[in-house]
């Protein structure tokens, strides 16, 4: 994964000095003061964009910027990256957001980071080292226990098998503590118990149900589950009996995008669900939103004031009923993100999509729409580029996008850009809210 450099300017460098944390990832100390030997920014409500091309005098550094999530202020405070080869990118948060697991493409290694202290998390001997995987992930979490992280490795070469593997982390000691080779596992998703974790990938026709607990014991921990159309996703209903896995289709070199439910109490599937095109969703109560791209021939824009030639579809599914009860032409591209913002506002982004940049007052689009959940409405901002990161904010009517390489704040009362933005020096390409 390479990164560009859409604007880079001159700023001061601000050392973050290194402070004990437990193995434990507790905090040992409080937030600082004001002083001149404060060491962290001292935010109690914060998020961490991460960067990979902070300008330092000489040249760039990798970091994790951090903003003010009450004000939509950037701190003059950063998490400093520069003790080993990172290049900051994919983040997930613990449960109890005490730290952060952050991977870099540059060397396939994941750092955790202490939320609090603002550091990378330290252990007896200083910082812990980075835990290095066979290959890259696009896929990864930090299981309910706070204790445990889950990377699905897809290239990860396994003798005498198809490629792909999941990789069961012990963070206390930042080290891999299983090896599980499952054939193209390129996602994962856990239930919200912990008990049950998906691995799938799009050159499968199986989804692979992992028992943790089973792990190391002399029982099997992997129920393979068939039969799909290259899933890449899927949702836990919220008391876990029941999991809803997005087959990707003809946009994976498969022949139907749907939504296939499977049973967890018997790990069987149930039904398929037709949609247009099945890459992400979002499950609220009964009602599940699926993003995909149709296959061409046959997707236009009919409807639409747009140039582009082809469209995506968001498909609003009944899960009680099994049935699609409306459907929204928005951006094309493979959806990867999707998240609910206030006021139902409901924000999909994507990679690969139809670029339009015309001079105002002409059409610009790019990879990012926003879906009105209450009447069906959708907005295509004038922005263009891939969507890397997406982050609603608590309490808040704001949500934070990374959409080519910078941050972007929308009001979701107006789905506009608000008048105060952030201006990431160097590129952003994902963000999460750490408090």
């Amino acid at each position: 994964m390479s990164f560009g450099v859409p604007s880079l300017k001159r700023v001061a460098l601000t050392v973050v000095v290194l402070v004990f944390a437990s193995v434990g990832f507790l905090s040992c100390g409080g937030y600082g003061s004001s002083s001149s030997t404060q060491s962290s920014s001292g935010l109690a409500f914060k998020a961490f964009v991460s960067n990979p091309l902070q300008p330092v005098t000489g040249g760039t550094a990798p970091v994790l910027n951090i903003v003010d999530a009450a004000k939509d202020v950037l701190s003059p405070f950063r998490v400093s990256l520069t003790f080993s080869a990172i290049q900051p990118g994919l983040m997930a948060v613990s449960p109890n957001k005490n730290f952060t697991m952050l991977f870099s493409p540059a060397n396939n290694s994941i750092t955790l980071i202490d939320n609090i202290n603002e550091i990378p998390v330290q252990g007896t001997n200083g910082s812990l080292p980075p835990i290095i995987l066979p290959d890259f992930t696009e896929s990864m979490f930090v299981a309910p226990d706070n204790a445990t992280g889950w990377a699905a490795v897809p290239n990860a070469p396994v003798l005498a098998q198809d490629p792909g593997v999941v990789e069961l982390l012990t963070l206390a000691t930042a080290s891999i503590k299983a090896t599980i080779p499952i054939p193209h596992a390129h996602y994962i998703v856990m239930s919200h118990s912990g008990e049950r974790v998906l691995a799938m990938g799009e050159n499968s026709d199986t989804v692979t149900v992992i028992a943790p607990s089973l792990i190391g014991t002399g029982n099997d921990p992997l129920t393979p589950v068939c039969c799909f159309d290259h899933p890449v996703g899927g949702i836990f209903s919220s008391d876990d009996t029941t999991a809803y896995i997005f087959d990707c289709g003809p946009e994976c070199n498969g022949t139907a995008a749907g939504v296939t439910v499977i049973d967890m109490n018997t790990n069987t599937v149930v039904t398929t669900i037709p949609v247009e095109g099945a890459t992400a969703g979002f499950l609220s109560g009964n009602t599940l939103y699926v993003a995909g791209t149709p296959a061409a021939p046959g997707n236009t824009c009919t409807g639409t004031m747009t140039q582009a030639t082809v469209c995506g579809r968001l498909d609003v599914v009944d899960v009680s009923s099994m049935t699609v009860t409306s459907s929204a032409i928005i951006t094309d591209g493979y959806h990867t993100l999707m998240a609910m913002g206030a006021n139902g506002q409901l924000f999909v982004g994507g990679k690969s999509c139809t670029n339009i940049n015309n001079p105002p007052p002409g059409e610009v689009r790019g990879c990012l729409s926003i879906f009105n959940t209450s009447d069906g409405s959708v907005v295509n901002p004038p922005a263009t580029g891939v969507v890397t990161g997406m982050q609603p904010i608590t309490n808040r009517s704001v949500m934070y996008v990374v959409q080519d390489g910078e941050l972007a704040i929308y009001d979701t009362t107006t789905d506009a850009l608000q008048s105060k933005q952030i201006d990431i020096i160097g590129q952003a390409f994902d963000v999460k809210l750490v408090d």
